[in-house]
């Protein structure tokens, strides 16, 4: 009996250590090889040529440069997200446009270059201009990228919640969707009405929010309902242990390792942040790609609580059908 339990402590001491490693890993290692990969900024003006090729020589792999014919063209792009920036040449000096709002990260690593960038005889450093800046509030995007965490981590306390309390799959259901419009409408709230973290429509946020909300619960529900006490455990350490840390929630995709960057924009996480940054700052531009994950990530779920509901009520009556044989 007591070398069964020695056996089992034992067991049970280094699978937590072997989970602390994994946690440890998977939250501490995308922030500690963040950089620019592929970044896509616009270059514009009569030497946007020679700015090409000195990024590129300079900082290879770092950005992902395009070009447009003018500055107006550059700052199109920034609002439709398809840059993070831009480096507008003109004859009196260079300046630079960022977006903040996209990535306050990559807004201060364009500055950054852009200090680089200056030389003896010119300006000592080129202008530059936040054309899509984040909330007054929250300038540094410390509190955007707090958002988060507790939208997913509410949503797996209440899959866990929903699963031991009510029985039936139907009704779980049920319970996911209202979780997921109130917890949407009170979260977007208090970012926008409290902490201010958020400008844009009220009820598109609380939207995006609720959306996200219905992902995370209904797909962790869904596997506690297909699969068991197991499906919970798959869930939450799916989108807790990576969906969180790849969300890229502080800096943007493009600046963690590939394919991570963009396995995190496939996952809830990191697919509500997009989205809401599009919807807050961006008047939706952008929005379609995240939308569509989230929506099939919401979609699996109820499938799969459609599937251990219909599995549940199989049973049942395969259990009533015996009963009689058995008397």
């Amino acid at each position: 009996m007591r070398s069964s339990l020695a056996r089992r402590t034992a067991g049970v001491a280094v699978v937590a250590a072997l989970l602390q490693l994994v946690m440890i890993t998977a939250f501490a290692w995308p922030a500690a090889r963040v950089a620019p990969r592929d970044v896509p900024i616009v270059v514009t003006g009569p030497q946007a040529a020679a700015v090409a090729e000195r990024l590129d020589r300079e900082r290879p792999g770092a950005f992902d440069v395009l070009t447009r014919p003018d500055e107006a063209g550059a700052r199109a792009a920034i609002a439709g997200r398809e840059a993070y920036g831009a480096i507008v040449t003109t004859p009196s000096g260079p300046k630079v446009l960022t977006a903040s709002a996209a990535s306050p990260f990559i807004a201060q690593q364009l500055g950054a270059l852009a200090q680089a960038q200056a030389k003896e005889g010119r300006p000592p450093v080129p202008p530059v201009q936040d054309v899509v800046a984040a909330d007054s509030d929250d300038p540094r995007g410390a509190g955007f990228g707090a958002l988060a965490l507790p939208l997913i981590m509410s949503g797996l306390a209440a899959s866990v919640l929903l699963t031991f309390a009510i029985p039936a799959a139907a009704w779980r259901a049920a319970g996911v969707v209202l979780f997921a419009v109130l917890g949407g409408l009170g979260a977007a709230g208090i970012a926008q009405g409290w902490l201010s973290l958020l400008p844009g429509p009220y009820l598109a946020l609380a939207g995006v929010m609720s959306l996200t909300i219905l992902a995370v619960t209904g797909t962790v529900a869904g596997l506690a309902t297909a699969l068991g006490r197991a499906g919970l455990g798959v869930g939450s350490l799916t989108l807790l242990l990576l969906g969180n840390p790849l969300s890229a929630a502080a800096s943007g995709p493009e600046m963690l390792p590939q394919p991570w960057g963009d396995l995190g924009q496939m996952l809830p996480p990191g697919a509500a942040v997009t989205l809401l940054r599009s919807t807050a700052f961006f008047d939706g531009a952008g929005a379609a790609g995240p939308l569509a994950v989230l929506v099939a990530w919401a979609a699996a779920g109820f499938a799969l609580l459609a599937v251990g509901g219909l599995r549940g009520r199989t049973g049942e009556e395969a259990a009533r059908g015996r009963e009689p044989a058995l008397a």
